[in-house]
């Protein structure tokens, strides 16, 4: 069962001169129950690699997860086998070919009917937005109606993401997702750990 907290990053995130030290709060925090998203759609790859490299040794001894969001090829560089593909990734059949039998392989859906299959074997679905996000300017969000629809469709747990705070958790919740993967509401908070815990005290963990 994957943890109910996803942590994502993005290029602002990663540009930001403390990106370190925020990220190593985030996995002493949230330790195994959190799964830390290493992605950045305009960073550069050779930045991404050694962002990633650079997690790999604390994500293990918190017990956290580490992810790549699309690079395919930084994951498989670094021998990790967590990734996540977007719309314009390649099919999930063809990254667990290259990363093996033993990859975990999510994928991004905005609507029931993507979520419906043709990706291939898939560990989780992000489904999204939620709620209006910066992340998404202009994008109209999909509501909790969406998340539940989802969730339906789906025989992979779904993960909302868009405008999720720990205050919104528990209806993203009851609509049947697994979890909530957050971006500003973990980064843009004055201790990135104590935006990790919110999250961790609005449930109770199974």
């Amino acid at each position: 069962m994957i943890p109910r907290l996803h942590v994502v990053t993005d290029d602002r995130v990663l540009a930001r001169t403390d990106f370190r030290a925020a990220a190593l709060e985030v996995l002493e925090a949230g330790g195994a129950r959190v799964v830390l998203h290493v992605r950045g759609p305009r960073t550069s790859g050779r930045a991404l690699y050694r962002t990633a490299a650079d997690l790999i040794r604390p994500a293990r001894r918190t017990g956290a997860r580490l992810v790549v969001n699309d690079r395919v090829d930084v994951a498989l560089v670094l021998g990790i086998n967590r990734v996540h593909l977007g719309g314009r990734s390649m099919p999930a059949a063809v990254a667990r070919r290259l990363l093996g039998p033993d990859a975990r392989v999510g994928r991004s859906v905005h609507s029931a009917a993507e979520a419906g299959g043709g990706h291939g074997r898939i560990d989780y679905l992000f489904a999204g937005a939620v709620f209006a996000t910066p992340s998404h300017a202009g994008v109209a969000p999909g509501g909790i109606d969406m998340v539940r629809a989802v969730a339906a469709a789906s025989r992979a747990p779904v993960v909302g993401i868009g405008g999720i705070t720990a205050a919104r958790t528990a209806r993203v919740l009851s609509a049947g997702a697994r979890g909530v993967a957050v971006i500003r509401a973990v980064w843009d908070a004055p201790s990135p750990g104590d935006g990790v815990r919110r999250f961790l005290d609005s449930w109770a963990e199974e």
